[in-house]
């Protein structure tokens, strides 16, 4: 069986899933990677065959996307040669995490194209969406990335075809501790705007993680250098808490570890506002900026005990396994690649 699994690289979530699901996918048939995207900074302990700009978000410096550099750093006619360069033809199942040039190659293929992300989640029954009017938003959601079926991730298990996080091996291998820091992750926000605000609270120790920086610096009581994953698992495991915007994959891990958790969603971002949602939902505060208008809700959280821990299961192989069985039983001509799979 030939499978290509195909990864957005706009921020590390995407990634760090991968690194669960494809050794599980290699135990079924041939893999080949597709990457697309440039706004990732962790490093794929396998080969990546295909490696696309496609259609990237870049993250802005006010707390949301900066959509005049996403305009410019997003062409539609190389996007269209990327679609049409990429052959899908010899695969026997195309797997997609949000990612365009893969999705979009399987429509004018003809070709099934499985979707496998938390942004397959967000608009199936039962799980919170909000009532925004961000038509452009679930425009964007629906079309990105199109797909035949899809496996969704959330928080909870809103609904039967939902499955709970994928928790990477390296954070589910973390041995814990609190040393008192807060780990910051707001990637949509300045270096300047983070400093400043962390400042009101000098009693804290703020340990931030930029992913505009180059240098790293301490000011005041406020740590700050570029975004290194053994460094970030390492600030993870030894925080009391984790201040962050509301994407999956920093949120499910600091719920997975028991870490005290603050969100500040994305302004202007459907997806973040959905995750902030149901974030809220089950207790974890949301504040909608680093305002100062703010400073007594993260306050309040500063100061707060108890933090909520969710036992999400390792569940990589449970997914891997669904996939295959149900496509195919959905193939007429499956009988050849259940046996290649191993359900013969």
């Amino acid at each position: 069986m030939r499978i290509l699994y195909a990864i957005q690289g706009t921020g590390n979530g995407h990634l760090s899933r991968s690194m669960e699901i494809i050794p599980h996918l290699q135990k079924r048939g041939e893999v080949d990677v597709l990457l697309s995207g440039n706004q990732c900074e962790l490093k794929l302990p396998f080969d990546v065959r295909y490696r696309f700009h496609g259609l990237s978000f870049i993250f802005g410096e006010k707390g949301g996307i900066n959509f005049t550099a996403t305009y410019k750093n997003n062409r539609t006619r190389r996007f269209m040669r990327e679609v049409n360069s990429l052959d899908v033809t010899p695969y026997d199942l195309i797997i997609s995490d949000f990612e365009p040039v893969s999705a979009w190659a399987c429509i004018l293929a003809n070709k099934r194209c499985i979707g496998l992300s938390n942004q397959a989640s967000i608009l199936t029954e039962g799980a919170p969406v909000v009532e925004s009017g961000d038509m452009l938003g679930k425009f964007i959601l629906q079309n990105y990335a199109p797909v035949s079926d899809a496996y969704g991730f959330h928080f909870q298990r809103y609904n039967p075809s939902i499955f709970t996080p994928i928790i990477r091996k390296q954070v589910r291998d973390l041995k814990t501790s609190d040393k008192g820091h807060y780990l910051v992750y707001l990637p949509a926000h300045s270096d300047e705007r983070i400093v400043k605000a962390l400042k009101r609270y000098p009693n804290i120790e703020w340990q931030v993680f930029s992913k505009h920086g180059k240098e790293g610096f301490i000011d005041e009581n406020v740590w700050l250098r570029p975004i290194n994953n053994e460094q970030y698992l390492e600030s993870l495991a030894n925080c009391t808490g984790l201040l962050c915007a509301a994407g999956f994959g920093a949120t499910t891990e600091a719920l997975f570890l028991g870490k005290k958790l603050c969100i500040i969603p994305m302004k202007k971002q459907f997806e973040q506002q959905c995750n902030a949602l149901a974030l809220s939902q089950m207790g974890i505060p949301v504040v909608k900026s680093l305002k100062k208008k703010w400073h007594d809700r993260i306050q309040t959280w500063l100061e707060e005990e108890n933090p909520i821990r969710v036992n999400y299961p390792d569940n990589a192989e449970l997914i891997v396994s669904t996939i295959i069985r149900n496509e195919i039983l959905k193939d007429p001509n499956g009988q050849e690649k259940r046996l290649i799979a191993g359900f013969g």
